[in-house]
């Protein structure tokens, strides 16, 4: 694994429908055999024997790897420097591997395969939370926390934005159109990553999650990063919140699948209420909607939660009432400068403006 950095290309020799499950960041996927072909080798094995199996696995990988060369490294110069992996660094990369330098290239074999990296992985994401300092942007659902960190980032501060690694908002509505979570493997592979290139020294400024997103699990050592880290709380009002909301979720409101995700509320506000919110909907009375969502859903979780963590945990107040990009972008450059660690009696900044 220390090695990585020392190839000019990593290969990833499993099929298509592995290497979307998970893969090495910046991988290439080079399947020797594909979902379909890997079946029809599987079932040789099985029911007639080893030896056909072998037989028509070793035309098919030999046609794929020089559908490969031909295609995407037909350019590549003598000293190109490869590094080739499938499941356990076993056939399939042996088999790419061996071509690769019968050409002439200086291809390597990573020893274990995948199942090293994710060994690799896990191991890694029990120990480098530990040396991070988190900074946690907290407030109520509406106080524009993921635009924050979006300008965080953007003004130079080390972010990790674990919603959009997860490709979900956090919340029970919080499904992307069009867009499906990934595994939980590959969203863990992300999160090393961005964390791995963090400078410990530095603070690393993240959201108040809950211990899943959508259907993702935060891992362990992250979540206890943020469950003890320095926490800054937004403020602001409903109606700004509310305004922040219908902007931010446009594409969500008019669109048929909310009455569908209201469903899942029946369980905790009850089918009246759900059925008025439905209704609402179809009105398209969404001020109304989002106002009452927050007062009866939103809000009432999050004074739970809130109420969970630690006495002293917050060492900061950050009121305004812009949300607009300007106003998000001169708040997230305030609570930066808030420092950290910061003094548990950090003076609020009121109506930060642009």
């Amino acid at each position: 694994m220390d090695q990585r950095a020392e190839f000019d290309a990593i290969l990833d020799a499993r099929s298509p429908s592995e290497f979307a499950e998970d893969h090495i960041p910046g991988a290439i996927n080079c399947p020797v055999l594909d979902d379909e072909q890997r079946i029809v080798v599987g079932t040789l094995y099985k029911q007639v024997s080893a030896f056909d199996a072998r037989k028509v696995g070793a035309v098919l990988v030999a046609r794929n790897v020089a559908n490969h060369i031909e295609q995407l490294f037909a350019d590549k110069p003598r000293d190109w420097k490869p590094l080739v992996y499938c499941w356990r660094g076993g056939q399939r990369s042996g088999a790419f591997t061996h071509i690769l330098r019968e050409v002439g290239w200086q291809a390597k074999r990573l020893t274990g395969g995948y199942k090293s990296w994710r060994h690799h992985v896990i191991e890694q994401l029990d120990m480098v939370p530990k040396a991070l300092r988190f900074t946690v942007v907290a407030g109520p659902t509406g106080s524009a926390k993921t635009r924050i960190l979006e300008a965080m980032q953007a003004q130079g501060q080390q972010v990790l934005n674990l919603e959009a690694l997860a490709a979900h908002k956090g919340s029970v509505l919080g499904d992307l159109p069009g867009q499906k979570q990934p595994s939980q493997k590959g969203f863990e592979t992300q999160v090393l990553d961005a964390i791995a290139r963090f400078d410990p020294a530095r603070p690393v400024y993240v959201e108040s999650e809950s211990k899943r997103i959508g259907q993702l699990r935060v891992p362990d050592a992250v979540f206890q990063g943020i469950q003890d880290g320095h926490w800054l709380r937004v403020q602001a009002s409903m109606e700004q919140r509310v305004q922040f909301l219908l902007r931010d979720y446009a594409y969500f409101l008019s669109g048929p699948e909310l009455e569908q995700q209201l469903e899942r509320l029946k369980e905790s506000c009850g089918g009246e209420t759900v059925a008025r919110w439905k209704g609402l909907a179809q009105t398209k009375d969404f001020g109304t909607l989002v106002a009452e969502l927050l007062a009866q859903h939103y809000d009432r979780f999050y004074l739970r939660s809130m109420n969970k963590h630690a006495e002293g945990a917050e060492h900061g107040s950050f009121a305004s009432d812009d949300l607009s990009d300007a106003g998000i972008a001169a708040l997230a450059r305030a609570m930066a400068a808030s420092g950290h660690p910061a003094p548990a009696n950090l003076p609020q900044v009121n109506s930060v403006v642009a």
